[in-house]
């Protein structure tokens, strides 16, 4: 078994829709980002390549590559899923904890959990995702952004 965790972090933009675990959240800001901003799936893919030892997402789907400009992020999951069966690593579980005092994200939970436990071809209640504010502190305490963290267990697969 491998742990693995990750964390990203973008900031409001007026324009894009917001994305959080592959759902589209109704809000009047998106987060800025070279892909679609959705910072839950850039924290999980991080968390997955980190405990895989692949490094990170900026490694693998680099901000300069135009081919990722506006791309959704549940592709970049889907291929560091890829990845990692080629190494011989499945995800054992995931869990995962949104950083945001606005928009209220409690309706959107169980929508994301099934979009990211199809992704991560595990059943749904080994993926785990919590929302939670800062009280007002700090940068998305002050509503400037989100903030995502993730843990992922990894097991060890047999080549074929």
């Amino acid at each position: 078994m491998r742990i693995g965790q990750g964390y990203d972090a973008h900031r409001f933009e007026t324009g894009p829709r917001l994305v959080l675990g592959g759902v589209e959240v109704p809000h009047d800001q998106g987060l800025k980002a070279h892909s679609d901003g959705d910072v839950l799936i850039h924290a999980l893919c991080d968390a997955l390549l980190g405990a895989a030892g692949l490094g990170d997402i900026g490694g693998h789907f680099p901000d300069s590559d135009p081919a990722y400009a506006g791309i959704d992020s549940r592709a970049l999951l889907r291929q560091v899923i890829e990845r990692l069966q080629v190494e011989g690593f499945a995800p054992a579980n995931a869990d995962m904890t949104i950083v945001a005092q606005r928009p209220r994200l409690a309706p959107y939970i169980d929508a994301m959990r099934d979009c990211l436990a199809a992704d991560l071809q595990i059943e749904r209640q080994r993926v785990n995702i919590k929302a939670t504010t800062t009280e007002g502190m700090g940068f998305t305490g002050r509503g400037e952004g989100i903030a995502a963290m993730a843990a992922v267990l990894l097991q060890e697969q047999p080549l074929e």
